[in-house]
C-alpha cells in the first residue's frame, strides 16, 4: 500500500508475483512467531502469495518506518493455514491486533461475538476513498467493521482468442452461444471450458452466476436469509440442471475433478491453447501474467462478463466474487494497539498504493482509479474489470464466505457431487435445504 512514499520496485515484484488471494488456497506453515494481541504493540496477520503479499508486506515496512511509535508486528500464512489459525486465536480472546478477512458471515460472526471494534467513526477517510459497493462488504447492520485492503476481484470468463479465431467463433454472451461453442471446440478436439474441479470452488462459481442470471439476485438473498425451503426456488432446480446438462454436454472435458486450482493448472490450459475458456477470479489475470507473460502481452489472453440467459429474470450486470479483503480490529487488543491499527487503515489507498494495485494488475477499488488506469501495461484488463464492478447492479460475495462455515462446507461438497453427476439437482435441494436453521 502506499504511505506517504512511493513503493519503490513494487510494480517489478508485483508483475512476477503468483496469483492473487482466491476463494480457495493452498496450506502452509506461517513464517513469522505468530504472536497474538497481546501488549501494548500492534500485531497483524497476512496471507503470503501474489501481487498482494507484496502491496502489503511494502505498506507494513513503510509504516513501521514512518511510525516508529506505532510499530505493526506481521506474521505470514498460506490460506488455509490462517484460516484454521485465526479461528482459534479469536475464540481464545489472543487474536492479532489486525484481523484478515473476507466480510460475509464470518465477518457477522465476529461482530455478534463482540470480537472486532465499531469503526465506522475512525474510517471516514479511508472509506470515502472507496466504491461503496466494495466498501459496504465490510458493513454489518449499516456499522463499520472491516475495511478493504487490497483490489476488488469480480469473477470473469477468460478465454483464448487465438482459438475461437481458429474455430471461426466469437466468445459468448448468451448460454445458447455458450452450449454451440463448447460443441464446436469438442469435434476440434478442443477442452471446451478449463475447470479446477477438484478444489470445488471452482464449481461454485458457474452456480453463483446461473443462479442470479436465471432469477435474479433475491434468489440467494433468500438462502442468505435462512429463509425456509429458499434452495427449492425454481431457478435453482433449472440452474443445477443446466450446469449438469453442460457436464455431459462435455463442456469440462473428462478429467476435470483431479484437476487443482492451487497449482494453476486451470490456467495452464487455457494459455497452453488445450482449453478455450475459464471462469475464474480476477486473480486469475495476475497468475496469466506470472506463468504466461508473453500470453498476456501479445493480447492472445481475452476476457468478457459471464453470458446471460435467455429469459432469465437476472440483469446481466450482476457479478459474483470477492468484494475485496478486509482489515478489522480485534477488541481484545489493548487501546494503544488498537489506535496504532486504525491509524494504519485510515492511511490506506493513497496514490502510491492505488498505482501499485495498478501495476500489479489488481483492480482498484476506489473512485477515481481510472487516471492510475489509463495508460498502464495491464490497461485493458483493469478497465474492463474496474467498469464491469463500477456499473454492476449487484455484487455478490461468494458463497463459501457468505454463508456460515459449517453450511458452506455443506455446499462445497453437495456442488462437487453435482458436478460428478452423482446426485441429482432435487437431492441437491434436499441436502442444502437441511442446513437452514
Amino acid at each position: 500500500m502506499r504511505q506517504r512514499r512511493a513503493i519503490a520496485g513494487l510494480a517489478a515484484a508485483a508483475a512476477a508475483a503468483m496469483a492473487l488471494t482466491a476463494c480457495g488456497g493452498s496450506g502452509g506453515q506461517s513464517s513469522g512467531s505468530a504472536s497474538g494481541g497481546d501488549g501494548d504493540a500492534a500485531s497483524a496477520w497476512a496471507l503470503t502469495g501474489g501481487t498482494h503479499e507484496q502491496i502489503w508486506k511494502n505498506s507494513f515496512d513503510q509504516w513501521n518506518e514512518a511510525n516508529p511509535d506505532q510499530p505493526i508486528a506481521v506474521d505470514w500464512f498460506a490460506n488455509d493455514s490462517y484460516k484454521e489459525k485465526i479461528r482459534t486465536s479469536i475464540g481464545s480472546g489472543n487474536a492479532p491486533t489486525l484481523v484478515f478477512g473476507w466480510g460475509g458471515a464470518t465477518l457477522r460472526d465476529y461482530v455478534d461475538a463482540g470480537k472486532v471494534v465499531d469503526l465506522t467513526a475512525d474510517t471516514a477517510d479511508v472509506m470515502g476513498r472507496l466504491i461503496p459497493s466494495i466498501a459496504e462488504g465490510g458493513e454489518v447492520d449499516g456499522k463499520v467493521y472491516a475495511v478493504p485492503n487490497v483490489g476488488t476481484q469480480p469473477v470473469v470468463l477468460y478465454y483464448n482468442k487465438e482459438l475461437f479465431e481458429q474455430q471461426g467463433l466469437d466468445v459468448p454472451t448468451t448460454w445458447s452461444e455458450l452450449e454451440s461453442a463448447v460443441d464446436t471446440f469438442k469435434a476440434a478436439g478442443i477442452t471446451p471450458i478449463a475447470l479446477a474441479g477438484a478444489s470445488k470452488w471452482t464449481n461454485m462459481m458457474w452456480l453463483e452466476y446461473l443462479f442470479d442470471r436465471v432469477g435474479g439476485a433475491e434468489v440467494f438473498d433468500r438462502i442468505e436469509d435462512n429463509e425456509p425451503g429458499a434452495w427449492s426456488d425454481p431457478a435453482v432446480v433449472k440452474s443445477l440442471t443446466m450446469v449438469q446438462d453442460l457436464v455431459k454436454q462435455g463442456a469440462f472435458g473428462d478429467a476435470f475433478g483431479s484437476v487443482v486450482a492451487d497449482a494453476n493448472a486451470d490456467v495452464a490450459l487455457v494459455h497452453t491453447g488445450k482449453a478455450a475458456m475459464l471462469l475464474q477470479g480476477s486473480w486469475g489475470y495476475g497468475t496469466f501474467m506470472t506463468d504466461a507473460p508473453d500470453f498476456v502481452a501479445d493480447g492472445t489472453l481475452g476476457f468478457a462478463a459471464f453470458p446471460t440467459v435467455e429469459g432469465g429474470a437476472g440483469d446481466p450486470s450482476a457479478v459474483v466474487g470477492n468484494q475485496s479483503n478486509f482489515w478489522s480490529v480485534s477488541s481484545s487488543s489493548s487501546e494503544s494497539a488498537q489506535t496504532s491499527a486504525k491509524d494504519y487503515i485510515n492511511s490506506l489507498f493513497d496514490d502510491d498504493y492505488v498505482q501499485a494495485m495498478v501495476d500489479g494488475g489488481d483492480i482498484p477499488p476506489t473512485t477515481g482509479a481510472e487516471k492510475f488506469i489509463k495508460g498502464s501495461d495491464q490497461e485493458e484488463f483493469l478497465d474492463f474489470g474496474y467498469d464491469l464492478v463500477k456499473n454492476s447492479s449487484s455484487f455478490q460475495l461468494s458463497w463459501d464466505q457468505a454463508l456460515p462455515a459449517a453450511t458452506s462446507q455443506t455446499l462445497l461438497d453437495n456442488i462437487q457431487e453435482l458436478f460428478a453427476l452423482s446426485i441429482t439437482p432435487e437431492q441437491f435441494v434436499d441436502a442444502m435445504n437441511a442446513t437452514i436453521q
